[in-house]
């Protein structure tokens, strides 16, 4: 088995044991650094790259904006027009190559990353 496929099989076994919270930290894990690679590709004048990894992020969050009860906490709708947002930002920086709006979407997908892993260690960490 070559090291490329061992390395498939962990990260689809990680994926399939994950519990929901931590399932939800690895989506914003791969949208920061799409988003990253995006904004690295556009300053290099990558076009084809920035937008492949663009592309990719907006359908992260248009599967975190798909997933999202509105109906389970207060915040839900809010958190549900940031995603439609993020997704318009998204949107308009791959028509425009506008790097300041990768890094800006960047800025919220992290800060959102950090909240929902806090999040996942107080669930985890009150666990059973």
């Amino acid at each position: 088995m070559t090291t490329q496929a061992l390395r498939n099989r962990y990260v689809s076994d990680s994926v399939a044991t994950a519990p929901p919270s931590r399932l939800l930290v690895m989506l914003y894990d791969r949208l920061v650094l799409d988003l990253m690679i995006a904004g690295q590709s556009l300053e290099q004048g990558d076009r084809l790259t920035a937008s492949g990894r663009i592309q990719h992020a907006q359908e992260i969050i248009m599967e975190l904006r798909a997933t999202l009860d509105t109906s389970a906490w207060s915040g839900g709708p809010g958190l549900a027009a940031l995603y439609s947002f993020l997704i318009t930002e998204l949107v308009q920086a791959n028509v425009t190559g506008d790097r300041a709006k990768v890094e800006s979407v960047q800025s919220f997908a992290e800060q959102l990353r950090d909240a929902w892993r806090e999040a996942a260690a107080q669930v985890i960490g009150a666990g059973p």
